[in-house]
């Protein structure tokens, strides 16, 4: 990447409704994000009705996650991967990058750029927003509770369980870039 480039902030979304709402308005407030949508993600953003309106916008439609290679070039400095849903948590955890969004979080783990995770089953009850502005309870199943207990142990891994502590990790995250380029 160009030294007058500037670096961009990644943020991933997966297939789950839960705080998607949210997610979206915290995206909308911010500068030089792009948008990186797993199959399922592009499905629920249709089924929800919400929009997205941000710099670029990647959706996983290639078998090797050609976008990923953007972090090689130093696109970015930080992930945010808000919403993740179970299975995608179970994938990073374990390994297994086969898709967009598992590739991009392998991958800003091997370049070093940290990851903040807004994960959707942090307790053992919660409420989560269906299509068509329905709420229903949801229970996490024993092993997904276990997954993200896993997944905060990760290096360069941020886990949050709210829209409190996302946005507030996202902002300590943004003004740590914007003094590092102060001072660089």
């Amino acid at each position: 990447m160009n030294s007058n480039s500037k670096q961009r902030l990644a943020w991933a979304i997966t297939g789950s409704g839960h705080y998607l709402r949210e997610c979206l308005d915290i995206i909308h407030t911010l500068d030089d994000v792009d948008l990186f949508l797993s199959k399922a993600a592009a499905e629920v953003l249709q089924q929800y009705g919400y929009k997205h309106n941000v710099g670029k916008v990647f959706q996983d439609k290639t078998a090797s996650s050609v976008p990923v290679e953007l972090f090689y070039q130093g696109h970015y400095h930080s992930l945010v991967i808000a919403p993740v849903t179970s299975n995608t948590i179970a994938k990073m955890v374990y390994g297994i990058s086969d898709n967009l969004v598992t590739n991009l979080y392998a991958q800003a783990g091997k370049t070093r750029i940290p990851s903040i995770i807004f994960a959707c089953d942090t307790a053992p009850e919660l409420e989560s927003e269906a299509p068509r502005d329905n709420v229903v309870k949801v229970y996490p199943r024993q092993i997904d509770l276990d997954n993200v207990a896993k997944i905060k142990t990760f290096e360069a891994t941020t886990v949050v369980a709210d829209m409190q502590t996302l946005r507030a990790s996202i902002d300590a995250r943004l003004q740590s870039i914007n003094q590092l380029r102060a001072h660089g």
